[in-house]
C-alpha cells in the first residue's frame, strides 16, 4: 500500500487523538504558565504574534524532547516544569537587580551564586499557583506517565513526519533570533523586564542573543582613526605638582544621592560629612546600569569606553577584556605608579582576577587577602574595613613609591532585607513604610562616617594624595520609594528624568590645594580625565580626546546622553551629535577590539 495514503487514511485511536492534542497544545499552555509565574500575566493579555513567537521558541524544545523519547505525557509535564522554572528565575532576577536573565548572565554564574545567598526568596501568589497547576497536571496524568506515547508500529511515517515538521517549523526563529522581529518581538534595552512581560520571557531572551556580538563601527580604518586623532587638543593638567600625588579611586557600591532630588525628608542626612568637606570638588555622574552591573561601571571608569557601544547587559570583563587593554591603571603604571586593586569580595567575582592584570594592575587583593581586621554591615565587609585596608597599603609602602589604588567597596550591596539590622535613618513622615530604602539609607550613612576617618588620616600625611569617590549605580529598593524620591513615576518621566535614575554622586578631595572648580554633570567614562588633571598627570591622546568630547556632550551612557545645555537624548534618534558619537565608537572599538592592529600609541603616557 502507498505509505502516503496510509498516513492520510488510517484513523487515529482515542489515545492518539489525546496525545496529538497534548503534543500540539503544550507549547501554548507552557507559555501561559511561564508568563504567569514571571509576572502574573493572563492568557488574554497576549497578542497572536506574541503567542506564535513563544510557541515556536518553546516548541523546538518540546518537540525535540518528544522526538527523542516518544513519551508525550512525560515531555509535556517536563516542558511545563522547565517553563515554570524559567519564569520564576526571571522574576527573582528582575526583583533583585531590575532586569531579568540575559544571555550574558550565563558567563557570570559564579558571581550570581556568590550574591544569591544575600537575598531572601519568597513565593509570590502567581508562583504558588503555577506550582499547584503543575502538581494538578501530574496528578491528572499520572496513569498515562508510562503509557502516554505513540505506540510503535511497523510503519511510523506519520510520527516521523509530525515530529520533523514541528521541529523544522520552530527551529528557524531559534537559530535566527532576528527573525523574531518579523513577529513584532523586540527588546527594550531600557526596560528588559517590561519586554519580557509583554512579549514573552523566552522569545525576548532569544531576541537578545543577536546582540551578543559587538557591531563594528561604520569606518574603522586607520585613515579614519588618524582623522579623528588629528583634531585632538593637548590639554594641560589643572594643577602642576613637583611631586606626583598618590591616587585613590573608590567606587562605592550602590552609593546614591536621593536627597539631591529635593523630595525626601529624612531623620538625618546621609551625607553630612561629605557635604561639609572643604577643598573638595563635588558633582554627579551618570552610569549605564541600575540596581546591579557593578563591573560595567568599573569598566567605563577605568577604560574611558562607554557601554553605549556594547550589547545590552553585556559583561566586558568576561566577554571583551581578553587581552591587554588600555586603562587608567596601565597609563599610571607607565607614569611610574604601582597599581593595586582592592575588593573585599570573592576573587573570581565578575572575573576580576583575570581582567585586572589585563587592565594594567600589578596586584589584586580580595577579601581573603585583606591585612586588617574585618567588620561587617548587614553581611558584607564594611566600608570602614575597606578604607582601613587603603590606609594599611600606604603605611606599608616605601616612601619613594607612588601608588594608584582602586577600591571597589561592598558594604552597600543589596539586598536590603536583612533581618535584625536596625534602620538608623528613616522617613519621619512614613516610618517603616519603606524598610529596604531605610536599610539602604542607614548603610549610606555609615559610608559617610567611614569616609570621614579616611580623610582625617590623609589630612595628616605629608605625601600628596588625591581621592576620588563615586557610586557605581543606584540601589534596587522599593519602587514606591524611588517614585517618591524622584518626584515622578517612571511612566511619566521625561528623558532627562529617566536619565536621573542612573545618576550617582562623586567627589574629588586632596590633601593639597585644588582649584575652586565646578564640574558639570558627567558620566563614569569621563571621570578619569578629571582625576588625572587634578593629579597633575599628562593625559594620553585618548584621554585628551574624551576631554574634547565632553565639552560638547558632558555625559554619555548606555541609556542616552546629555548635551552642554542639559538636554537628554536617546541613542535611537539621529541628530547633530550622531557623527561625533560614531567617532567615539570608532576610537573605543580600536582600544577594546583592535588586537594586534590596535594603535597603542594613542593610549600610552606621552
Amino acid at each position: 500500500m502507498n505509505p502516503v495514503k496510509t498516513f492520510l487514511k488510517k484513523p487515529l485511536s482515542r489515545d492518539e487523538v489525546f496525545l496529538s492534542i497534548l503534543l500540539l497544545v503544550t507549547p501554548l499552555t507552557a507559555f501561559y504558565l511561564m508568563q504567569f509565574a514571571y509576572s502574573g500575566g493572563l492568557p488574554w493579555e497576549y497578542s497572536l504574534n506574541v503567542l506564535l513567537a513563544n510557541y515556536l521558541c518553546i516548541g523546538v524544545v518540546h518537540f525535540t524532547l518528544c522526538a527523542a523519547t516518544n513519551y508525550i505525557v512525560v515531555c509535556s509535564i517536563l516542558t511545563h516544569i522547565l517553563c515554570c522554572i524559567w519564569g520564576i528565575a526571571n522574576h527573582y532576577v528582575s526583583l533583585f537587580r531590575g532586569t531579568p536573565i540575559l544571555p550574558w548572565d550565563f558567563t557570570a554564574l559564579g558571581t550570581a551564586a556568590a550574591v544569591a545567598d544575600s537575598y531572601q526568596f519568597s513565593l509570590s501568589i502567581p508562583m504558588a499557583i503555577s506550582i499547584l497547576l503543575i502538581a494538578a497536571m501530574i496528578f491528572l496524568l499520572r496513569k498515562k506517565l508510562k503509557t502516554g506515547r505513540f505506540r510503535p508500529s511497523k510503519n511510523r511515517l506519520r510520527l516521523r513526519v509530525t515530529y520533523l515538521c514541528a521541529i523544522l517549523l520552530c527551529a528557524y526563529p531559534v537559530l535566527q533570533p532576528n527573525a523574531l522581529g518579523y513577529l513584532g518581538i523586540e527588546t527594550d534595552v531600557w526596560d528588559q523586564s517590561k519586554s519580557y512581560s509583554q512579549d514573552g520571557a523566552l522569545a525576548v531572551f532569544l531576541r537578545n542573543t543577536q546582540f551578543m556580538s559587538v557591531e563594528e563601527p561604520k569606518d574603522s580604518s586607520e585613515e579614519n582613526l588618524n582623522r579623528i586623532v588629528s583634531g585632538v587638543t593637548d590639554h594641560t593638567p589643572a594643577i602642576s605638582t613637583d611631586t606626583r600625588p598618590n591616587i585613590v579611586a573608590i567606587m562605592n557600591e550602590s552609593w546614591a544621592d536621593f536627597e539631591d532630588f529635593g523630595n525626601l525628608s529624612l531623620s538625618e542626612s546621609v551625607t553630612d560629612y561629605i557635604d561639609s568637606l572643604d577643598n573638595c570638588i563635588q558633582g554627579h555622574s551618570y552610569t549605564s546600569v541600575f540596581g546591579a552591573g557593578t563591573s560595567a561601571s568599573e569598566f567605563e571608569f577605568l577604560t574611558g569606553n562607554s557601554m553605549a557601544f556594547l550589547p545590552s547587559g553585556s559583561i566586558p570583563y568576561q566577554q571583551y577584556v581578553l587581552e591587554p587593554t588600555a586603562s587608567l591603571a596601565s597609563l599610571l603604571k607607565e607614569n611610574g605608579y604601582r597599581t593595586l586593586a582592592i575588593h573585599p569580595g570573592e576573587r573570581t567575582s565578575w572575573q576580576r582576577n583575570q581582567a585586572y592584570p589585563l587592565l594594567g594592575f600589578d596586584q589584586f587583593k580580595c577579601v581573603e587577602d585583606m591585612d586588617v581586621p574585618l567588620t561587617e554591615e548587614h553581611g558584607y565587609v564594611s566600608d570602614q574595613s575597606s578604607f582601613n585596608q587603603i590606609i594599611y597599603e600606604f603605611e606599608h609602602k616605601s616612601p619613594e613609591e607612588r601608588l594608584f589604588l582602586f577600591n571597589v567597596t561592598i558594604q552597600n550591596h543589596g539586598s536590603y532585607t536583612v533581618e535584625n539590622y536596625p534602620a538608623e535613618v528613616t522617613l519621619p513622615d512614613e516610618p517603616g513604610k519603606y524598610p529596604m530604602a531605610e536599610q539602604y539609607l542607614t548603610l549610606a550613612n555609615k559610608s559617610d562616617e567611614a569616609f570621614q576617618l579616611l580623610v582625617d588620616y590623609f589630612s595628616h600625611q605629608d605625601e600628596p594624595t588625591i581621592i576620588l569617590m563615586f557610586g557605581d549605580h543606584q540601589p534596587s529598593v522599593e519602587q514606591e520609594f524611588l517614585d517618591k524620591a524622584y518626584g515622578v513615576t517612571q511612566d511619566n518621566m521625561t528623558m532627562e528624568q529617566y536619565m536621573d535614575k542612573y545618576k550617582t554622586p562623586f567627589l574629588i578631595w586632596a590633601n593639597y590645594d585644588l582649584p575652586d572648580d565646578q564640574i558639570p554633570t558627567s558620566s563614569l567614562n569621563f571621570l578619569g580625565q578629571y582625576l588625572l588633571s587634578y593629579a597633575g598627570i599628562e593625559a594620553s591622546t585618548y584621554e585628551n580626546y574624551l576631554t574634547d568630547f565632553q565639552q560638547k556632550l558632558p555625559a554619555m551612557t548606555f541609556v542616552g546622553y546629555v548635551d552642554a545645555n542639559g538636554k537628554a537624548y536617546s541613542h535611537l534618534e539621529t541628530n547633530d551629535y550622531t557623527s561625533m558619537i560614531e567617532d567615539y565608537r570608532t576610537f573605543a572599538y580600536d582600544n577594546l577590539f583592535g588586537g594586534q592592529t590596535r594603535h597603542a600609541q594613542y593610549y600610552q603616557a606621552p
